[in-house]
């Protein structure tokens, strides 16, 4: 099995039993996470991989959080305590941690009702109401007025541009990524020249978010969410954007259109648990809509760093994009209205 975890030494500091099966779990694009059985039970091993969120403070903080965010009944599954009490092994330099397995599985919106939908909404609501009561008071009060940061700058935008464009035109033999990488950066440029003149100010209000709110985050056991796993990204930014960029995950269409009746429904009830203004939500909305004309992590992702993990999303994302920017009035009235 690549990249093996060292079970004997991990599990010696739990009261977990010994190894039985050791499976890879195959979603995920930056952690690396395993199905655990042993003697003892079934569990989730989770290798803290990603060099941006592994520092093992920051993991344990982010342990406490989902423990405060459980005992008020919010579905997580905080990690288990080892011997000495940590919730953070670390071995051979990486660090891990060991989660109680959760049945269940992922739902995109396309698999939700209208139902279901206001109940998602309602969750990230709840999620970031009360993760403003379970962070500590001196980290509250932090949030009130952190520095927002700057909103994309076209001109880099049109810089990297040119950088992939010529990136594409160099990769040899060429295939049908590079044709749709092409079209859509010559698509996107075209709109960033109409549109360079609506770059948004700062972001707006800021508080305690998960951080990577999305479909494969998101256990389901029925009909219900059985558990919000991956907390990696728990940190201070613009809520109500988060609700935004999670909404243009979990409903996107595959041609690349949102579900507009689904998302009302979700950012109604986002906005009743979270206390959030249309105003708000609004303005939300023309920072991540800008967020997306001005981002290609994914084609940079491919041609930078040759992972081609994210490639299955470009089709949808990139597509998203042109469709929002002509439907820009109708994706406001659906979260804002």
């Amino acid at each position: 099995m690549p990249h093996a975890p060292p079970l004997g030494a991990l599990l010696r500091q739990y009261a977990a039993g010994s190894a039985v099966v050791c499976e890879p779990v195959d979603q995920g694009l930056l952690n690396r996470g395993y199905r655990l059985c042993t003697t003892r039970g079934r569990y989730f091993l989770k290798h803290h991989f990603d060099p941006e969120t592994a520092d093992p403070a920051a993991i344990a903080r982010q342990h406490r959080a989902t423990q405060r965010l459980a005992d008020l009944g919010v579905p997580v599954a905080p990690p288990l305590p080892g011997r000495d009490g940590r919730t953070v092994a670390v071995v051979g330099g990486h660090a891990y941690a060991l989660h109680p397995w959760i049945e269940g599985r992922h739902r995109h919106g396309g698999q939700l009702t209208t139902g279901q939908c206001e109940r998602l909404g309602a969750l990230l609501g709840v999620v970031h109401a009360s993760l403003e009561r379970v962070m500590p008071a001196h980290a509250r009060a932090c949030a009130e007025a952190p520095e927002a940061a700057d909103s994309a700058d076209p001109a880099d935008t049109f810089t990297l541009i040119d950088d992939l464009l010529g990136r594409v035109r160099r990769h040899h033999p060429a295939d049908s990524f590079d044709e749709l990488a092409r079209h859509r950066l010559l698509e996107r440029r075209a709109l960033l020249e109409q549109h360079a003149d609506r770059r948004p100010p700062r972001g707006g209000s800021v508080g305690w978010v998960h951080g990577d709110f999305h479909p494969f985050n998101l256990l389901y056991k029925g009909d219900a969410p059985a558990a919000i796993v991956d907390w990696d990204r728990l940190g201070l930014r613009p809520r109500a954007e988060e609700a935004v960029r999670a909404a243009a995950i979990f409903f996107v269409r595959p041609v690349g259109a949102l579900d507009l009746p689904k998302v009302r429904a979700y950012a109604r009830a986002y906005r009743r648990t979270a206390g959030a203004t249309p105003s708000q939500l609004a303005a939300a909305v023309h920072r991540v809509w800008w967020e997306r004309l001005n981002d290609f992590w994914m084609l940079r992702w491919h041609y930078e760093r040759g992972d081609t993990r994210a490639d299955p999303q470009f089709p949808a994302a990139s597509a998203l994009v042109v469709w929002w920017t002509r439907e820009y009035d109708a994706v406001c009235e659906a979260f804002a209205g």
